[in-house]
């Protein structure tokens, strides 16, 4: 299929599936509204020589290649053969052109259902099963005369390799014939009566559908809003710059439990990121007592490895708060040292001048809860030059589906070398264009960028949005 996934290599790492172009002999139609505008363009990966647009046409089930804009691409023969139309009659075609709804049934309802699909694949980046739809097909030998049709759509987004959707997938399967075919052995009447509960049930279950997606969407809206009274912009810190960045995931009607904390103390600067497992209100609310539980005990704890025990404790007395992931580091300005532990989170980076990127692993632990009894946390000590950046981050920045953790955490050091001259706000931003797909993402991201430079009686300020 086409895609943008990884594939593991023998005896490497996994690579990911990048489309490339080529020229070719086959003409395919490109992506415009105009009818005829032609592209010789095979889809080959990763110089293989494999030609995507052979294994397409040769597909046994019906298919159309569309573009986000939702006009066809490509089309393989069986699409053809169940659509009733040729490649000139849909090529360069917006799909709801070549396409509309009966003009004679007022109940009809294809196109909205169908666009409501597509778009959600679009906007997403994840694949969308529709319920069984009637979609009636005009003739198109005989204009103004419609065919009764029932069709069970799937849509698939295909990815490019910058995260973005460059194609959709639209496969179908009509079955009309089954459906009449069931009703037949009973007589006319027992097929109509088939036909007729086949679609009101489906009609059910797309609305049933529509509702629970937006009361997910309300609950999403809440949580949000909860998040961000408990995540507010932190005081100034007086000791170096920072920037926070807070991105909830694109392609998910639930809201994580990630956040972050900074606290300043004389000399001292502890900085802090977690991620609560689980979605929705609750995840919300956990997070906001583990957050405020963790910012308490790092003000009065000899390091982190105490505030985190600390939290360890305190967090059994949470429901929801068991396998909880955080990460603290305490920064000594006078001793240019910084001091970690970590509760099963991903490690922070530092970042030398230099562009030297070393992951601060060598303190990790289980997560919150994960042990029956209580049980001392290690710390870590290691040195920073005047300059250095630190980064703390959760795994929305990092974790993709079906990919090493090291190939995320390489993106990461790679990127936050090239820009580590920026300041925290533009080096956060940058971290978040590159890291980050605009679609797919089903983990929310927290970031927080630190430039480790200034004594300890030097002010200097905090940039923070969301």
């Amino acid at each position: 299929m086409l895609g943008g996934f990884p594939r593991r290599c023998p005896n490497g790492p996994r690579r990911p599936l990048v489309l490339k172009p080529f020229r070719a002999a086959a003409p395919i139609v490109g992506g415009t509204s105009r009818p005829g505008r032609k592209h010789t363009d095979r889809w080959i990966v990763n110089g293989s020589g494999i030609d995507y647009r052979a294994v397409f046409h040769a597909l046994p089930g019906a298919a159309a290649l569309l573009t986000p804009g939702l006009v066809y691409l490509d089309v393989n023969a069986a699409y053809l053969a169940v659509a009733g139309r040729t490649r000139e009659q849909v090529i360069g075609r917006h799909i709801f052109d070549a396409f509309p709804d009966n003009p004679n049934d007022p109940d009809a309802s294809g196109t909205r259902n169908m666009r409501a699909s597509m778009e959600r694949a679009v906007a997403t980046g994840e694949r969308d099963a529709m319920a069984l739809q009637r979609y009636d097909v005009e003739d198109p030998v005989r204009p103004g005369v419609w065919h009764e049709r029932y069709w069970s759509p799937v849509n698939v987004p295909v990815l490019a390799p910058d995260g973005s959707v460059a194609l959709l997938l639209h496969r179908v399967e009509e079955v009309t014939e089954l459906i009449r075919a069931r009703g037949a052995r009973s007589g006319e009447d027992t097929t109509q009566v088939l036909e007729s509960e086949l679609y009101s049930r489906a009609r059910e279950l797309q609305e049933l559908n529509e509702r629970l997606r937006q009361a997910h969407a309300r609950e999403r809206e809440v949580a949000l809003h909860l998040q961000e009274s408990m995540l507010p912009e932190p005081s100034p810190l007086a000791h170096h710059q920072a920037a926070v960045r807070y991105r909830p995931a694109a392609a998910s009607l639930n809201v994580c439990g990630d956040w972050y904390d900074l606290v300043d103390a004389p000399g001292c600067t502890a900085v802090a990121v977690g991620d609560v497992v689980g979605h929705g209100l609750g995840a919300a609310g956990v997070m906001g007592q583990l957050r405020s539980a963790l910012s308490a005990a790092s003000l009065v704890a000899d390091g982190p490895a105490q505030a985190l025990e600390v939290l360890g404790l305190y967090s059994r007395s949470i429901a929801g708060a068991e396998s909880t992931t955080a990460v603290s580091v305490f920064i000594d300005w006078n001793s240019r040292t910084l001091t970690y532990s970590s509760a099963g989170h991903l490690p922070p980076a530092l970042c030398d001048p230099d562009g030297t990127v070393v992951f601060l692993d060598r303190a990790t632990d289980p997560p919150l809860g994960a042990r029956p009894e209580h049980a001392p946390r290690p710390q870590a000590r290691t040195a920073f030059t005047e300059g250095s950046v630190l980064v703390l981050y959760t795994d929305g920045l990092v974790e993709r589906r079906r990919e090493d953790i090291d190939t995320g955490l390489g993106r990461l050091a790679d990127a936050l070398a090239r820009h580590r001259g920026a300041d925290p706000s533009a080096l956060a931003d940058a971290l978040l264009s590159e890291l980050v797909p605009p679609v797919g993402v089903t983990d929310d991201t927290v970031l927080v960028v630190l430039r480790l430079e200034g004594q300890a009686d030097t002010p200097i300020g905090l940039h923070e949005h969301a």
